[in-house]
């Protein structure tokens, strides 16, 4: 199938397939003899696997870190990936950002409400 097909297959558009490429993480597809880009079945699983990890929080980097492996969240079950790793690093990362948020809120409601939420 050509870009847009498969593109539409997985829920996004032409230009962020060529992105996941040129960032490496989904491999260079074959193409037509008129030089047109042409995925299969597995590449669309494999853009629908990188969408579902981007909206879990995870980055592109995260991801270009592990391409070699993301084939092996196509299994059914996938295999348990642990919180060691990538997973760790995006835990910790999330745990940061919530702690920044909650004392951000605490200290406008202070400033705002001249009490602690909750009082």
């Amino acid at each position: 199938m050509r870009i847009g097909e498969a593109a539409a297959a997985a829920g996004t558009t032409p230009r962020a397939l060529r992105f996941y490429e040129e960032r490496g993480l989904l491999a260079p597809c074959g193409r037509s003899p008129s030089g047109q880009r042409e995925y299969g079945p597995g590449d669309v699983d494999r853009i629908r696997i990188i969408r579902d990890l981007l909206a879990h929080g995870f980055t592109v980097e995260d991801l270009r870190g592990v391409a070699d492996r993301l084939h092996l969240l196509a299994a059914d079950p996938p295999p348990p990936c642990g919180t060691g790793g990538v997973v760790g690093h995006r835990l910790a990362a999330l745990d940061a950002e919530i702690d920044r948020l909650t004392r951000l809120r605490e200290a406008l409601a202070l400033r705002t409400l001249g009490a602690p939420p909750g009082s």
